[in-house]
Formats: C-alpha cells, structure tokens, sequence
C-alpha cells in the first residue's frame, strides 16, 4: 500500500530520533506539525473558497464576478483580506470585550476542529475516531455557542434577537440532522468516519438511503445558516444578525467560518452518502482517494451554493414548522424504515439488498407525499368553507 504521508512522518521520526530527540517528544512534534500543516491548508483552501463562490453566484446572476485583480480575479480574495485587516477595529461601548472578541475565533475554530475526523483517502486522515460522529455533533455546537457569544456581548438588542432566532433555527435542525447520522453507524456497525468509508467500497449508502441523504443536506443547509434559512445575516434587510456590531478581520473570521463550513458539510455528504474518497483505481494508488474526495465535497459545496442563490429566505415560524412538523417525524420514521429493512436484508447478497432499501425507500417517500397531499387538500377545504361568498363581500 502506497503511503507518502505515513512514509514521511516515518523519515521524520527517525530524523529526529537521529538528533537524539526522545521519541514521544518527537511524536508530539510532528503531530503539531500535523495540526499546523491542516490548518494552513485549511485556510488556504477557505481564501480560494471565497473567489469560487462569488464567481459561481457571478454566474447564477448573470455577471462576471471578480474579473480585475488576477487572472480571471483569483487574487480577489486577498485584497479583500487586505481590505479587511486595514480596517478599523471597533468594539461597541459595554460590550463584553473578551467574550466580543472570543466569539468570532470559536466560530472558525469550530469548524477547524472537524477536520480532525475528516479520512481524506485511507492513508490520509487525521485521526480516525471511534466515535467521529458523536464528535462531530459535540464540535458543531460550539459554533452555536461563538454564536449566541457574539450577539450577547455585542450590547445590542438587535444582534441579541438576531443570535437568539439563528440559535433557535439551529438546534431545531439539529434534531434530525443527528436522527439521520444513525444511518451510516447502523449500516455499518460504526461511527468512524474511517470505516463509513471504506463500507462503501462496493456501493455508495445514497443509493441504499437517499431519503436520509436528502433529509441530512436540507439540515446541513439549516445548520450553516444559508438561504433558505439566511436568518443569521438577513442581507436584503437593514439590520443584520448578531455579528452587527462586527467590523473588520472580527467579521471576516465569521465569513471565512461559514465557508469553511460549507465546504466541510459537503465534505460530510460526500463520506456519509457518496463513498468518500472511494473511486477508480483507489485500490492500486490509496493517494487518489484525495482527489475523489475534494470533488465529491466540492461537488457537495456547489449543491450547497445552488441552493442559496435560488432559493428565497423563508419566515422564522415557517422555518421551525417546517422542521418540528416534518422533518423530525420524517428523519425518525426514515431511521427505523432503515433499522428494520437492514435487519432483513442483510443476509441477502448485494444487489438484492440494495435494491430492497432503494424500494423502501421509494415507498416510504411515496406514502410521506400522500400524506401531504391529504393535508393540503385538507386544509384548502377548510379555508374554502370559512372565506366569505363574493356576495357577502359585496354587502
């Protein structure tokens, strides 16, 4: 198995082991070298992410997008970062200072801190967890709390009410988001991120579950705060969400967080539902699995990006009836559908096991959109029979 990433720390263990370096001291070294070496990439990645998106929704708009500093406006995003560092820091009178300040490095440090589980082939990962996913949901939360941390420190009503709704929208979403993770540790006995990928060796788990793929992308949507469910900034309104008061590199470390984390939650639906860094000729060269991965994730990213530029922002009671009406209900009946069919199926060979989920799928989605219909036509009677008659208007 070919392994440059394991065969360089080796050299380098042994290099320091030379130098008379203790060797736990020195695993410890690289292991830093490691965290700062996925960082930078990180962040490298999150500036190249800022000039895809404005181009893509250039594109979706009918324009050009950053077209002057560069070829085609790649170092766009750098003198935006210029801009941003030069920029006057201000902090509003009675704010929390070191809480206001807190905030925006929790918000990019949270999505950080997922990269961690994150096997970007079967020789590249950072660690493999045996509880990735329950680690994944502990690390999220912190990007609600910088949230709520930001809009209460900032010392105003509007940045408060404005963390206030985009907290409410996310723990809801949560909720099924979390119902639907159980669905790759059931099909896989696990909750590595590791192992979830290697199981998909022989078939992607979308075409065992898609309802749960769709489920888990509205969510991770609602999660990130992005349109539909933009609550958090609101950018066709006047006052903004609970980084108002931000100015800025404090606000660009937001921006740059919410990018980073779209990315990452392309990132997750590709590992949970599309194989992973699974592809052709992975078996024979395991560093291919990289590039499989960065385009199912950016391929995940842009699904994500199509969504917010086509989609309009729906109202706060729309959104959480939206999320506690149906898709708790949904995600929880989707996961013992799964629980239950896996139980039988699962001695069977693969094709008929796949093509059994697939069915119960399907029947499951059939009976969800009777359901609805029903509801609908429902309540269209009910509001018929109580609108007044045109004479009634009349008079």
């Amino acid at each position: 198995m070919q392994d440059p990433v394991g065969n360089l720390y080796n050299w380098l263990m042994g290099l320091l082991v030379s130098w008379g370096v203790d060797q736990a001291v020195s695993n410890i070294l690289l292991t830093f070298v490691g965290i700062v070496v996925l960082i930078v990439l990180a962040m490298v990645l999150d500036v190249f992410l800022v000039w895809i998106e404005r181009k893509v929704v250039a594109r979706f708009q009918d324009r050009l997008g950053p077209n002057r500093i560069g070829p085609w406006g790649i170092f766009q995003p750098f003198a935006d970062i210029i801009k941003l560092l030069i920029k006057e820091d201000t902090t509003p009178n009675g704010a929390d200072v070191f809480v206001f300040n807190l905030a925006p490095i929790l918000s990019l440090a949270s999505v950080l801190l997922l990269w961690a589980v994150l096997p970007f082939a079967e020789v590249v990962f950072g660690v493999d967890l045996n509880v990735a996913l329950l680690y994944i949901v502990a690390a999220g939360t912190i990007g609600t709390l910088s949230i709520i941390m930001a809009g209460w420190s900032s010392n105003n009503k509007f940045a408060l009410v404005g963390a206030y709704r985009m907290v409410a929208n996310m723990i809801s979403y949560e909720i099924p988001m979390v119902v639907i993770l159980l669905i790759p540790a059931i099909l896989t006995s696990s909750m590595s991120m590791l192992t979830i990928s290697q199981a998909q060796n022989k078939y992607w788990f979308v075409l065992v579950v898609p309802l749960a793929a769709l489920v888990f992308l509205i969510s991770a949507i609602a999660e990130l705060g992005r349109s539909p469910f933009d609550l958090n900034e609101g950018e066709s309104e006047i006052v903004s969400g609970f980084h108002i008061e931000y100015s800025g590199m404090k606000f660009g470390l937001f921006y740059a967080g919410e990018l980073l984390h779209a990315f990452t939650f392309g990132a997750f639906i590709s590992i949970l539902f599309f194989g992973g860094y699974n592809g052709p000729g992975v078996a024979q060269m395991p560093i291919l699995g990289v590039f499989y991965f960065i385009i199912k994730a950016m391929i995940g990213y842009w699904i994500i990006m199509w969504v917010k530029y086509t989609v309009p922002r729906i109202r706060i009671d729309h959104m959480l009836y939206f999320n506690w009406k149906f898709l708790v209900p949904f995600s929880i009946a989707i996961l013992v559908m799964t629980a239950v069919m896996h139980k039988l199926l699962s001695g069977y060979d693969t094709p008929v096991y796949v093509a059994g989920m697939l069915v119960a799928n399907l029947i499951l989605g059939w009976i969800t959109v009777e359901i609805l219909r029903a509801q609908a036509r429902k309540k269209r009677q009910t509001d018929n029979s109580s609108a007044p008659s045109v004479v009634e208007l009349a008079h």
